[in-house]
């Protein structure tokens, strides 16, 4: 047997095991537990969303053109990082409920492999363009990296959000 396929076989075996756990069952089979947590879910992606949204559009030039795009950043970030956990970790909860469905899902797949590509964009920005941002006056124009990397990330979140919708018109029942 071939590693690819041992491997597959484990995963099939974990979310099988998983989605038999009591917790799986009770936030499946439960009328207000999943739609409680999927709340908490939205709302702390909205605010990660939101957070990302404004310092994009300030590296763009196109919002917050008063504040310089290093000061939007670092304020903004503590509240990102916050909302990011209760997101991931409501997540998390969300896929336990069905994680045999979500494996296979498409959506569910696509936002994974987006919202890990976001997380690159992200460590790259930190580590190679965000130095450039220091001391750049407001209303300046920012690096073309800082404007790639909005640009980029914006379409990366635009891609998380609408995979997100789908997850839920595609795993129906």
């Amino acid at each position: 047997m071939s590693v690819s396929a041992t491997l597959a076989g484990n995963l099939r075996d974990a979310v099988a095991w998983l989605q038999a756990t009591p917790i799986s069952t009770t936030i499946r089979e439960s009328d207000w537990v999943f739609p409680a947590i999927e709340s908490v879910h939205v709302i702390a992606f909205v605010i990660v969303v939101g957070s990302i949204l404004v310092v994009d559009l300030r590296l763009l030039g196109l919002a917050s053109r008063r504040r310089s795009a290093e000061d939007l950043t670092r304020q903004l970030l503590p509240l990102t990082w916050l909302a990011f956990a209760v997101a991931a970790a409501a997540g998390l909860l969300l896929f336990a409920a069905k994680p045999v469905t979500y494996t296979a899902n498409t959506f569910f797949l696509s936002k994974l492999v987006l919202l890990a590509l976001a997380g690159v964009n992200m460590a790259a920005f930190h580590l190679f363009v965000h130095k450039r941002l220091v001391g750049v006056a407001p209303g300046a124009p920012e690096p073309i990296a800082a404007k790639a990397s909005g640009l980029f990330s914006l379409a990366l979140w635009i891609g998380v959000v609408a995979c997100g919708r789908w997850i839920g018109f595609t795993t129906l029942g």
